[in-house]
């Protein structure tokens, strides 16, 4: 198979040779001085050229997206250097940006249309519950690095803004739907339309199935999971006024398979579960426009979730969030954004007898202020930028996080800029509430000798702190021509404060089997340095061919209690979990108007910690247009190898899964 993909990328390469200038893709039709300037939000909460931003920043397209294949999100965000996805099974992944992975990393806000989906149970970002019409998405824009001052509390080491089209973009009628070995089954459908004139408007639904993963064993994990959902956004503009109101509903049925070996449940004879989680949220947003340089935000949103796979997790959350920002510009050359917001979350964690938050049922606000002046110091040139975040919460208290930037563009060809910024990471309800009581070891490092195997009880601690990072970085853009361009960012992280373990006392149970149960405690001994750079280039070596490629280093080094860099991934473990070298290659290339061929390359190294070797692996899709509003696709995944395995489930101990080649196809209609 290695042989036919690399067969394939060396017949385009002489294709492309022969291949006349005409476009038949609009985003391949651009430049990429076109692709440069491409406004992104995020940043800065203001509409900024991708050539001129202080950040290291990466936009995944619409195009992007069609051309990989990928069906959801997470594997879609592998496409960005220095963002770590890893599938965990069927419905779960792992997705960090430069270092401390795992299925709850807490280190990366995610948002969509910036509405955070940060968890506030067991932080990070339930990937199952984050998905929509994939042709819907506009634009994905990676922020690699701090984006506190901006985005507030936990937007550590970055910041994914998944931004969807307006209801202008999507008029008219889509369906899609397909089907093969691993997806199983899907469809979805859209239809756009117009209130008014002013007011246009889009309904959507989708669905699908996916089929389970396996152990190493070769054993089902039973993890095979089922979803719908559906949504709506209506927007409306009237004068300087633009209203937005969204929604999404969800609902998904799933699975997984535990290590007994490693869990405690005695009321479960099978390790086998079933569950399921639903939701929705809804979504307003009113911006007005007072000139070129001025304007007015508000947005406010409503977020709810049931979760339950028992007899593991079973709780409910909620969150409503209110955001303010005005801009302005002063003395012609600040241009000042500032505002505040409110978050409330509320959850509700039933006690199962293995995991028990007290109280079970609570309430946490969040009040947060933000300033940020971009200053032009030499215009079209130079470019500084000042801001801080102030954000209280109930676990820690007021939080500050300021930040400073500078850009210098010497000529429209180069851009050269470094920062320095402070970002905190606050504690989530189980780190301060929690008690687990189901997680038992076989062998403690520096206790092997002792005849019986430990249960642990794990204790949160309401004095457990913030964690803390202080970023230095740096970066340069060079565009060679208007059809080559390369982007390199790199970083120092110095980490203090990080969560670690100290264990309490020691006893011995008095049932059988006999156990040694001690009792685990949360602490802020850890600290860590991490550095490293990421490097992306983009190429068009004609007008219907694309390449595009990065490449990741990250080198960690965590100070931790020995104790716990056996069990403990997240942190104390992190330099072995987190693969040191990433790389992405991707051709696109359109053989003509109707046909499309698109190849995707990647190479991850290895994982110490699980002993999991390095693995490459490929993507392919191909689509053909046989009348304009008709596309039919077959997508190849990890094509290298029959399955290969990724990363190991922490904190729950599910089974490994290993992620197995899949081959679907289907069609999509737009009218």
């Amino acid at each position: 198979m290695k042989f036919l993909v690399i067969a394939l990328l060396t017949d385009l390469t002489s294709m492309a040779a022969a291949q006349s200038n005409s476009a038949s893709n609009q985003l391949l039709g651009l430049s990429l001085e076109e692709l440069m300037d491409i406004k992104v939000t995020t940043v800065s909460r203001r509409p900024q050229k991708l050539s001129e931003v202080a950040s290291a920043v990466f936009v995944i397209t619409q195009d992007d997206i069609r051309r990989s294949g990928a069906t959801n999100i997470p594997d879609a965000l592998r496409m960005a250097p220095g963002v770590q996805v890893d599938r965990l099974g069927t419905d779960k992944w792992a997705v960090s940006i430069r270092g401390f992975t795992g299925r709850f990393a807490n280190k990366l806000q995610v948002l969509i249309d910036g509405r955070s989906v940060y968890n506030p149970v067991f932080s990070g970002t339930l990937w199952e519950q984050q998905d929509t019409l994939m042709e819907d998405i506009e634009r994905i824009e990676v922020i690699r690095g701090p984006a506190a001052t901006v985005w507030g509390i936990n937007a550590v080491n970055g910041v994914i803004n998944i931004i969807t089209k307006k209801a202008a973009d999507t008029q008219g009628t889509l369906l899609t739907a397909g089907g093969g070995s691993f997806e199983q089954g899907f469809a979805g459908v859209r239809y756009g339309g117009k209130l008014n004139e002013d007011t246009p408007f889009r309904l959507y639904a989708k669905g699908f199935a996916r089929h389970h993963t396996d152990a190493p064993s070769n054993a089902s994990n039973r993890d095979q999971w089922q979803s719908a959902r559906g949504g709506f956004r209506i927007d409306h503009h009237r004068g300087n006024d633009q209203f937005t109101l969204q929604g999404d509903i969800f609902s998904n049925a799933i699975g997984d398979t535990y290590d007994k070996s490693v869990i405690s449940l005695p009321s479960s004879p099978a390790n086998n579960v079933r569950g399921q989680n639903e939701g929705g949220n809804i979504r307003f947003r009113w911006d007005r426009t007072l000139s070129e340089q001025s304007s007015i935000l508000l947005q406010t949103y409503y977020d709810r979730v049931r979760y339950q796979i028992s007899p593991i997790f079973s709780f409910d959350t909620e969150s409503f969030d209110i955001d303010a920002q005005h801009r302005f510009s002063l003395w012609e050359r600040h241009n000042i954004t500032w505002g505040g917001n409110y978050r409330l979350y509320h959850s509700k964690v039933f006690d199962n007898g293995f995991i028990k938050l007290t109280p079970e049922d609570r309430t946490n606000h969040v009040y947060s202020g933000f300033l940020r002046d971009d200053i032009t110091l030499i215009p079209d040139r130079l470019y500084f930028n000042l801001g801080t975040r102030l954000d209280h919460n109930d676990f820690t208290g007021l939080e500050i996080q300021p930040s400073a930037r500078l850009a210098w563009t010497p000529n429209t060809e180069n851009t050269l800029w470094l920062s320095i910024s402070r970002a905190v990471r606050t504690p989530a309800r189980a780190e301060n509430d929690a008690t687990l009581d189901f997680l038992q070891f076989n062998n403690v490092p520096g206790l092997s000798l002792l005849p019986f195997p430990f249960k642990a009880v794990f204790h949160g601690s309401h004095s457990f702190q913030s964690e803390k990072l202080l970023a230095y970085e740096t970066g340069y853009r060079h565009r060679f021509s208007p059809q080559a361009s390369v982007d390199i960012a790199g970083f120092v992280n110095d980490y203090s404060e990080l969560r670690d373990f100290s264990l309490g006392g020691f006893s011995l149970s008095t049932g059988l089997p006999r156990q040694i149960i001690t009792s685990v405690l949360t602490d802020n001994s850890a600290s860590a340095l991490t550095y490293g750079f990421e490097l992306s280039g983009d190429w068009k070596p004609t007008q219907k061919w694309r390449l595009q490629g990065n490449y990741s280093f990250i080198d960690m080094r965590i100070s931790s209690s020995s104790l716990t860099k056996d069990f403990d991934s997240s942190v104390s473990g992190a330099d072995k979990v987190t693969p040191q070298h990433r790389i992405s290659l991707r051709s696109n290339y359109d053989l003509s108007d109707k046909l499309d061929v698109n190849l995707w390359l990647r190479y991850i190294s290895d994982i110490a910690y699980y002993n999991l070797p390095g693995y490459v692996t490929a993507d392919a899709k191909v689509s053909y247009r046989p009348a304009k509003n008709i596309e039919l696709f077959a997508v190849g995944q990890n094509l290298f190898s029959r399955n290969h395995q990724e990363l190991v489930p922490d904190f729950i101990p599910s089974i490994p899964s290993v992620i197995p080649r899949g081959v679907y196809g289907g069609i999509q209609i737009r009218f």
